[in-house]
């Protein structure tokens, strides 16, 4: 299976990925960690207002087959939680880069992305180019 790999994101080795636009940061999971986990029965989020760390675990995705921690990419304020998807966690794997993003936070410092891997990078990652 061909995965995808937005070029405009930044990729965590944990499969997060961040979406920097402007000082809003979209933090999902990528298609591949979808793929990975098979079916995703439990989504756990922090609530709007909540501060989350880059490098710390922020909530929970469980599947069928394993609980993971989420980390995030960034550190920043969330200004918005993707309920529909907490409602119905199954539609991650309809569209992990567009629809199905997690959350959106107020980023304290843009430049935090850097540190996170390219598409490229990540794509060698889990690919074992």
């Amino acid at each position: 299976m061909s995965f995808e790999y937005p070029q405009d994101f930044r990729y965590l080795d944990t499969h997060e990925y961040v979406r920097l636009d402007g000082e809003i940061g979209t933090i999902g999971i990528t298609e591949f960690a979808v793929d990975q986990m098979g079916d995703v029965v439990f989504l756990e989020l922090p609530d709007i207002g909540e501060l989350v760390t880059k490098g710390e675990t922020f909530g929970t995705i469980e599947s069928v087959k394993a609980v993971e921690d989420l980390n995030s990419p960034v550190t920043g304020t969330v200004i918005e939680r993707n309920e529909a998807l907490i409602e119905s966690p199954e539609e991650v794997a309809e569209d992990p880069y567009g629809e199905a993003w997690f959350l959106k936070v107020r980023v304290n410092d843009a430049d935090e992305v850097l540190d996170a891997l390219t598409a490229d990078e990540y794509r060698a990652l889990v690919e074992g180019e």
